[in-house]
């Protein structure tokens, strides 16, 4: 089979040659583009990352391509429509990083909660005063788990293990999982009054885009801190900056954040083919306001990153290949 990786390091380069002796591969460490794609026309098996936006322009030049495997779970970022109209299987790796992001998910907490971001900056500088630094126990707080799937679950245990009281909203309720994990299922409307804490743990969709927004944020609980490790849609950035900057919002630890996509280097920018639009340098510039807020800690969405998850993902995305090369699919999508 023609298989062309993109998104790729050296180390993965190796992995992904040994499994696939035989086959004509490629690799590219950069994002599939519609400047890319003409090198790989005659591909049958593509393999991407998120940033790998897969649109009708570019399937058009992939007349042979019989599978998509996206090495993450979302799949916001690939044209599902377009790919069932042209049988084309899109795969993902359903889960690998289930503890890798929930721990992420407490570290930005506890960076929060005892302000450890402004006590490094001020040790670094030599200052070693504490005042402004006190923290906060999260022993009896309340913290609202927005989705229960498997990285939600752990969330839960690690909460547990903190002795916190945990309330989850998630559409589909399991009564028993509610009584295995010890915590309670509410309302959205509930979980935003009552949690001290706020992470979501949902994928990207028309339902769950800008899930919390200047309406729904009016109802948080005031001081509550937000986390997001999900996807940055999920969360208008507007709507925070305002809750942040008011007080009705105490912080916020991102690993995500809307329009990440866009923010580029200098040089990119005025490089750029095509003019941005007002909307995208708004978002931009909130987005550079958010990161210089004292009361906002940002990771650059590298709360999957563990080299241990990162060999689960190389391992289910050579599971789907395989798999699908002896007809026999798993992990599909559509």
């Amino acid at each position: 089979m023609n298989i062309a990786f993109f998104e790729v390091q050296d180390w993965e380069r190796h992995y992904l040659e040994e499994a696939f002796k035989g086959h004509k591969l490629q690799f590219f460490p950069f994002p599939m583009t519609h400047e890319h794609v003409i090198v790989t026309k005659e591909a049958e098996i593509i393999s991407t990352f998120i940033y790998s936006k897969i649109d009708k322009k570019i399937l058009d030049h992939l007349p042979r391509l019989k599978l998509i495997v996206t090495r993450s779970t979302g799949f916001d970022h690939v044209d599902l429509g377009e790919c069932k109209k042209r049988k084309i299987m899109v795969c993902n790796v359903p889960s690998y990083g289930e503890n890798t992001v929930a721990e992420h998910t407490f570290a930005l907490i506890l960076n929060l909660s005892r302000n450890i971001h402004k006590a490094f900056v001020r040790t670094v500088r030599d200052d070693f005063s504490i005042e402004g630094l006190k923290g906060f126990d999260l022993k009896g707080r309340t913290i609202g788990v927005v989705g229960a799937g498997k990285i939600g679950q752990h969330v839960i245990r690690i909460a547990n293990g903190f002795e916190m009281n945990v309330i989850v909203f998630d559409r589909k309720r399991d009564v028993k999982l509610e009584k295995q994990l010890k915590f309670k299922y509410v309302s959205m409307d509930s979980l935003l009054s009552k949690s001290d804490i706020i992470t979501f743990h949902v994928p990207l969709t028309k339902d769950t885009k800008h899930l919390l927004n200047k309406r729904t944020i009016k109802k948080c609980k005031k001081g509550a801190i937000v986390i997001n490790t999900s996807r940055g849609e999920i969360i208008e950035t507007e709507a925070l900056l305002d809750a942040i900057n008011s007080g009705m919002i105490g912080g916020a630890g991102l690993d995500v954040i809307e329009g990440e996509n866009l923010i580029k280097e200098e040089r990119e920018l005025l490089n750029h083919k095509h003019h941005l639009s007002a909307k995208k340098l708004k978002q931009i510039v909130e987005d550079h306001m958010l990161f210089h807020n004292e009361k906002v800690i940002f990771t650059p969405h590298i709360a999957f990153y563990s080299q241990e998850a990162l060999e689960r993902i190389l391992d289910c995305t050579i599971q789907d290949i395989l798999c699908f090369i002896k007809n026999k699919p798993q992990c599909i999508v559509c």
